[in-house]
């Protein structure tokens, strides 16, 4: 089992804390001014990376590709998938600035490629990893492109069977063998908490002994904060300035308050979630004292009586003997005169 991968300064796998991507896709319209307003936002919501989307319209989609269903909801229905995607590609002078805007705001920049062109790009560009979209799982000849750059793979795995997993870890592996972390994903947007299962990571790390995490398309964080509890070492998640915005993905992403309390709740999950060594907690050690009890004389004891099982009884505080220590007590003498409800010790007998 691969324990953990290294991304720049990052350490993503076991006992590492969770590798938040605020995925940022497509949601800056084509404008570059809104894109570095994303990063900004992801910066001040404590994300660790923000992930844009790097293609060639052409070389990506043909003139007769239909609309995904949620595409059509949030988009005109008119246009081709074609015109939609030439609206929202960025530029290589925009990948060049994004990028100097992430290093300026100490947030990692990280982007889907869908192409080889485009992967070859943000190689050249320095990208620390390469983070693929599930549509690419079945793409053999592209994941081995990306993997022979040696580069940390983290791959969603949307609409996929175990199988086709299986022949996209078999060709990255015989193609260069780099790091690889395999996201669970459920390519709907939104999609059904009914349908996410979240068990299948813990399938997919034992199947191909790779971390893996979440790639996250659920409305609310709900999901997420369990896939941490579950071990996902990567949560990925859709965000927008604002939901209402024209275009295909923002209906389905948080906003920026949004993706604050998605950072947030998964840092208090982590946590919550300990070392797993059972002890009490710091904070609650006075609370045994008032919550716990002691034995206490149910009666009135006579000095020189022999103590017997009715005389004993179990009251709070638990300042004095616990009650597990009872038998320690029962068949002994009392050394002096003892009132109902006092506190015993074993000083009091002999």
């Amino acid at each position: 089992m691969v324990e953990q991968i290294h991304i720049e300064k990052f350490h993503l796998g076991r006992g590492c804390p969770c590798f938040i991507i605020a995925e940022a896709g497509v949601n800056h319209n084509g404008d570059l001014e809104l894109a570095i307003r994303l990063i900004d936002e992801a910066c001040k919501a404590g994300a660790d990376a923000i992930k844009f989307q790097t293609f060639r319209s052409e070389d990506l989609v043909s003139a007769s590709a239909p609309k995904a269903e949620y595409q059509k909801r949030t988009t005109e229905a008119s246009e081709s998938q074609l015109m939609m995607i030439k609206r929202l590609e960025l530029s290589a002078e925009a990948h060049f600035q994004l990028q100097a805007h992430c290093r300026k705001r100490e947030i990692l920049f990280l982007s889907s490629p869908f192409d080889e062109k485009s992967a070859d790009f943000l190689e050249e560009l320095g990208i620390p990893a390469f983070k693929i979209p599930s549509g690419e799982i079945t793409n053999l000849p592209f994941l081995e492109h990306l993997a022979k750059m040696g580069k940390p793979l983290i791959l969603s795995t949307g609409m996929a069977t175990l199988s086709e997993v299986e022949g996209a870890v078999k060709a990255i592996r015989a193609a260069g063998n780099p790091p690889l972390i395999l996201l669970q994903c459920v390519s709907n947007y939104p999609a059904d908490p009914a349908d996410i299962n979240l068990r299948a990571m813990a399938t997919m790390a034992r199947e191909f002994a790779v971390p893996t995490g979440y790639s996250d398309h659920v409305p609310g964080n709900e999901v997420a904060f369990a896939a941490v509890a579950l071990g996902a070492c990567v949560v990925e998640k859709h965000f927008t300035l604002d939901c209402t915005l024209p275009g295909p993905d923002h209906q389905a992403s948080l906003g920026p308050d949004g993706l604050s309390a998605l950072v947030q709740g998964i840092r208090a999950v982590e946590k919550a979630l300990g070392d797993g060594q059972k002890r009490p907690a710091a904070s609650e050690v006075n609370t045994a004292s008032v919550a716990r009890k002691s034995l206490v004389a149910a009666c009135d004891i006579a000095a020189g009586e022999l103590i017997t099982a009715s005389m004993l009884t179990a009251k709070r505080p638990g300042t004095g003997l616990s009650p597990n220590m009872r038998e320690l007590l029962i068949g002994r003498r009392s050394c002096r005169k003892i009132s109902k409800d006092q506190l015993l010790s074993l000083e009091d007998v002999v």
